[in-house]
């Protein structure tokens, strides 16, 4: 603290040095402008008045500047856009039929037929949304004849796979394969065994465990009503 007391009352000393100074230099410059100052000049004023009359607007840009802010008070000037036309586009997703719980949902293909897949919106006792199931046939992928996709919940402990079984039989288990915005995807390929419980099932079941708890499980039912005619109305998906 000494320290700063020091360098405090030094800066002080150095400011009122600097002001003295100033002061002195100041008074000395005045002094040595006084004589010049209470020299008599002969030199008469110069005459700033002008007789060049003003100039007056032309009528032709009066005219113009009138019909601008005409314009402009009636929302006709260049100032305000009245918009142009803008084409309404069609969704590329849309729903084409139903089936029972499941809708028959269809990709817009501008090179040829659009491709279609049984779709099921999952929802828990509450109806509040939970998962999505989709459902679509596929070729080249044997001994898959099918597809399914179901997207859960991000909060999913993703090393306890999907568990999926119909009615209360033998389950199966599928892995995660990504999560993206949407939630976690697990990618099932279905036999033409699993199709035919699908077809005579009521109700298949997901199985989740949750993150934040996982001594727990998470069961979602998906009917199966309609499953059977709404499976027979989608096209193969060819890989």
């Amino acid at each position: 603290m000494p320290n700063s007391i020091s360098i405090l009352s030094f800066a002080a000393a150095l400011g009122l040095a600097g002001a003295a100074m100033a002061q002195d230099t100041a008074t000395e410059a005045d002094a040595a402008a006084e004589p010049a100052a209470e020299a008599p000049t002969d030199a008469p004023a110069a005459d700033t008045a002008t007789d060049a009359p003003a100039t007056e607007p032309t009528d032709a840009a009066t005219d113009e500047a009138s019909d601008a802010a005409t314009d402009d008070a009636a929302g006709t000037g260049n100032a305000f856009s009245t918009g142009t036309e803008v084409a309404q586009q069609e969704p590329n997703v849309y729903i084409k039929e139903q089936f029972g719980d499941w809708n028959l949902r269809c990709f817009r293909n501008p090179d040829g037929e659009d491709p279609c897949q049984l779709y099921q919106l999952l929802r828990e006792a509450g109806g509040n949304p939970v998962a999505e199931f989709s459902v679509f046939r596929i070729e080249g992928q044997e001994p898959a004849v099918a597809g399914a996709t179901a997207i859960v919940p991000l909060v999913t402990l993703l090393t306890e796979e999907l568990k999926m079984s119909v009615d209360g039989g033998t389950a199966k288990s599928y892995p995660y394969r990504v999560c993206t915005e949407a939630g976690c995807v697990a990618q099932m390929g279905l036999t033409q065994a699993d199709v035919d419980t699908f077809k005579r099932g009521a109700t298949a079941q997901i199985v989740l465990v949750p993150a934040q708890a996982p001594d727990q499980k998470v069961r979602i039912d998906v009917s199966l009503s309609g499953f059977t005619a709404g499976y027979e109305a989608v096209g193969a998906f060819t890989e």
